[in-house]
């Protein structure tokens, strides 16, 4: 039995098996999550570009981004037949709300105090919500501790119940020790409490590092790499992707009007538009058109659109939506998403299915022995612990053997081609011959009466990866 089903007849029993209201109804929330898409929430400090990141992953302007009341609630954009607002009330009761679409963000109208909302409900007819739920969260740090609560509450798989989100993008401006904070907090010491590869982390507003130079976005991949590499931060979040996302979001819904805007300021002679661009505000005071393309765009959208149209490169608005996308990262991030979240998301939900087992059922009972030996023995949890571990250095082997473990334990996404370190369009022939390679360089090492225990016991696990990869071919 694969690993969803066995989860699923497990919660079964355990819902058999009590009459306690409470019980009952985590259980069967469990149950539903199961098959419904993964929960993804974006986490970050207040102002670190959350709502555009989502606007543009989905590619609609959904969530307002100015600091309206509703920013202080966690809001849920799912897909749905039409648009509707839902109010979670923290009374466990359910109500709709009225709302209304400005600029493409959907408005929310609350009635009622927002300390008594436990969390909003978009839902929205969308193919990308459908893989998907994404949800935004208040920003962390902020001068309201209400508000920074709400998000930690939301995320803590400690609290009064478990986590309700299965993965989380995290987005930094600057690392800074609250971050390493948090994401300790949401991660815990064990996989009950989150696992690296349930993390990605984003340099956001990557366009304004360097002062939103052309040569931003190099700049900034230069500093994503850095984080990457810090040894706090990479056994937390592994992956960090450099976005600019209101580039991301321009691109998705770049208007011809705003396309015109940009076309006229390419035409003015070379000095002017050395001179105009030279700040924000002085391109924002030279026109009302101008000062709206800014807000959509940046400095650094303007100065890039500007170049494009004027060396040719572009040449509509659909020329420039795609260039625009192309250079704002949001591409890598899906790609990075669909490898760590989309590729994992049968493990990621049956962690999150687990993990209410363990906070509700006494943990002597059969349902919380039977979780355990899923845990031991299922081979996706094997992976999930081991990277855990290696990720917080407390495996043995040298530099060479740990990376090579990271990436067959599918660190950098579960596909085949990024276990095996190959390109994207690598042949099934190809595959086939790295991973008996793999296999065999792993069981020498598994069976070499030198090698640590511990070591001995992980280069087992990566051998059955690799005999997986080849069940999978053949």
């Amino acid at each position: 039995m694969s690993l969803l089903p066995e989860v699923r007849a497990l919660l079964d029993r355990a819902l058999a098996g009590t009459t306690d209201p409470t019980v009952r109804a985590a259980i069967g929330d469990a149950r539903r999550r199961l098959g419904e898409p993964l929960r993804v929430a974006l986490a970050g400090k207040v102002k670190a570009g959350k709502s555009t990141l989502l606007n543009a992953l989905v590619g609609e302007g959904l969530a307002p981004t100015d600091a309206g009341e509703c920013t202080r609630i966690v809001t849920w954009y799912a897909d749905g037949p039409t648009y509707a607002v839902t109010a979670h009330l923290r009374d466990g009761g359910t109500r709709p709300l009225p709302f209304h679409r400005a600029g493409g963000a959907v408005r929310i109208t609350l009635d009622r105090p927002a300390d008594q909302v436990d969390h909003l409900e978009v839902r929205v007819p969308s193919a990308r919500l459908r893989r998907h739920t994404l949800i935004d969260t208040p920003g962390i740090a902020s001068l309201s501790t209400e508000v920074s609560l709400r998000t930690t509450a939301f995320l803590d798989a400690d609290a009064d119940r478990p986590a309700q989100t299965d993965a989380v993008i995290y987005l930094l401006r600057h690392m800074h020790a609250h971050d390493i904070r948090f994401l300790e907090s949401f991660h815990g010491d064990d996989l009950a409490g989150g696992t690296p590869v349930n993390t990605v982390g984003v340099l956001s507003r990557a366009d304004e590092i360097g002062g939103a130079r052309l040569d931003a976005m190099a700049a900034a991949a230069r500093v994503a790499a850095r984080y990457a590499a810090d040894d706090r931060l990479r056994r937390l979040c592994p992956v960090v992707v450099p976005v600019a996302g209101l580039l991301g979001a321009a691109g998705a819904t770049l208007r011809e009007d705003e396309f015109r805007t940009l076309a006229a300021v390419a035409t003015l002679p070379m000095a002017d538009v050395v001179e105009l661009l030279l700040t924000a505000d002085r391109f924002a005071g030279s026109a009302p058109e101008r000062r709206a393309a800014l807000g959509r765009l940046g400095l650094f959208g303007v100065r890039l659109s500007v170049r494009l149209i004027r060396e040719q490169k572009v040449h509509d608005s659909a020329d420039l939506a795609a260039a625009l996308t192309a250079h704002s990262g949001i591409d890598r991030l899906r790609e990075v998403f669909a490898a760590q979240f989309v590729g994992r998301s049968e493990v990621l939900k049956a962690r999150s299915a687990l993990a209410v087992l363990d906070e509700f059922l006494d943990p002597d009972s059969a349902p919380a022995a039977e979780a355990e030996r899923i845990r031991a023995s299922a081979h996706e949890f094997v992976e999930l612990r081991l990277l855990h571990l290696l990720r917080s250095g407390r495996l043995p082997g040298t530099q060479a053997q740990l990376a090579e473990m990271d990436s067959l334990l599918g660190g950098a996404g579960g596909a085949a081609y990024l276990r095996l370190g190959l390109p994207a369009d690598a042949s099934p022939e190809q595959i086939t011959a790295a991973a008996r390679e793999a296999l065999m360089r792993w069981q020498t090492l598994a069976e070499h009466p030198f090698s640590a225990k511990e070591l001995r016991t992980a280069a087992r696990a990566v051998t059955r990866s690799c005999e997986g990869l080849l069940a999978a071919i053949s």
